[in-house]
């Protein structure tokens, strides 16, 4: 009994997130949160920001986001938007964009919301209209007839990837504005995968394209 409880003990000190207080002599850049640097530092942010202020992350995250923009309808109050914005900040999206009811569950985004812009649209057309304005080219996600396959689409660098809720799928309005609707290949038996799952495989698909130059054919 008492080997089991020694284990559980070990089991959760190795998985602790974050560091203690700060040793040494205390860094002077304002960079750094004396409170954090007193109490330590156990949020869920890369190691690299570790006892940085919240405004000193965002700061630093600016001058390295990726041209692309995500944005996912929410007339129905979807539980994904959360996921969707924490694989957002994974990939350094330049922003997430909430279209239709403002008030989104934050629980999946992982406190990453804090760190990653998030803008809101009450309709489509008013979506639409700031999309174009920001010479940005729309592309939705979804399964229809005239879908083309993601995988062997050349992802523009200044888009934004627009995202249905779970069930309904991307509404006509936004079907009709894109100027393509991509699909992602499926295998299995489901006619559909997650809302969130398809975010963040077609972001990676991005990434692969404009960060790591991988073409497509």
């Amino acid at each position: 009994m008492s080997h089991e409880v020694n284990e559980a003990t070990e089991n959760t000190a190795e998985h602790v997130i974050g560091v203690g207080p700060w040793e040494g002599e205390l860094p002077q850049d304002e960079k750094y949160d004396p409170q954090l640097l007193a109490e330590g530092d156990r949020r869920n942010v890369a190691d690299k920001y570790r006892y940085w202020t919240m405004d000193a992350i965002i700061a630093d995250l600016d001058e390295r986001r990726h041209d692309f923009h995500i944005a996912i309808e929410n007339w129905q109050h979807d539980m994904n938007i959360g996921t969707v914005v924490r694989s957002a900040n994974a990939f350094l999206a330049k922003e997430v964009h909430i279209i239709g009811r403002r008030r989104w569950n934050r629980r999946g985004a992982m406190v990453t919301d804090r760190y990653q812009h998030v803008r809101h649209h009450a309709t489509v057309e008013e979506f639409v209209a700031w999309a174009e304005a920001e010479g940005l080219i729309i592309l939705g996600i979804d399964i229809f007839p005239d879908s083309v396959p993601l995988e062997t689409y050349d992802i523009p660098r200044n888009c934004v990837l627009v995202f249905g809720q779970e069930g309904p799928g991307l509404s006509p309005e936004v079907h009709a504005a894109a100027k393509d609707t991509l699909s992602i290949e499926q295998f299995g038996s489901t006619r559909s995968i997650n809302a969130a799952s398809a975010a963040g495989i077609a972001m990676h698909a991005w990434i692969r394209r404009h960060v790591f130059g991988q073409k497509v054919g």
